[in-house]
């Protein structure tokens, strides 16, 4: 059986389709850094794709919309859920870059106790990048959905929130703030 895909770009190019391919690629380095030396099991959800056509092994399928955010995984017995997000903006990161789905299935597994967070990365500040806890998210979650609040200010993050870095050999050594 034989997937027809159309070309997948390599660039780090700023279209909609490609934003946080830039910080995914570092994350999954990183991931497999950590499987390699037995330290967590963390994977990429792989985007779901629906199947529609299969003639003599030739397969046609589409993209649908995913219900998952990007990682998912195991740390030090605790269940690890994660969405990467990258803007190029330098003053906040957009809220309306977080679907319903995502913040719903990042709650859910924080109310269970697994460790669910955001890496924000801001691409136009050489990939700075911060892990937002979930409770950070929620606060401004809220906000955004009452009171229409449409970001979180740069500054937020510089205060409150963990900078991740290439450390210890690890690419992007976000584990670390966990």
């Amino acid at each position: 059986m034989k997937i027809i895909r159309s070309p997948r770009r390599k660039s780090f190019s700023p279209t909609h389709a490609n934003r946080g391919a830039g910080l995914e690629r570092l994350v999954d380095m990183t991931n497999m850094q950590y499987r390699n030396k037995g330290v967590a099991d963390i994977r990429k959800v792989p985007t779901p794709v629906q199947i529609s056509n299969n003639i003599k092994g030739k397969v046609t399928g589409y993209t649908t919309k995913g219900e998952w955010v990007d990682y998912v995984g195991i740390y030090a017995g605790h269940s690890i859920i994660f969405d990467a997000k990258e803007t190029n903006l330098t003053t906040n990161f957009p809220l309306k870059n977080i679907h319903d789905h995502q913040f719903n299935l990042l709650e859910s597994w924080h109310e269970k106790g697994a460790r669910a967070f955001l890496l924000v990365s801001f691409t136009k500040k050489q990939y700075e990048t911060y892990l937002l806890p979930f409770r950070l998210l929620k606060e401004a979650w809220t906000g955004y959905k009452v009171d229409g609040r449409k970001s979180i200010p740069y500054e937020q993050f510089r205060l409150n929130c963990e900078q991740v870095k290439s450390e210890n050999g690890y690419v992007l050594h976000y584990l670390k703030h966990i």
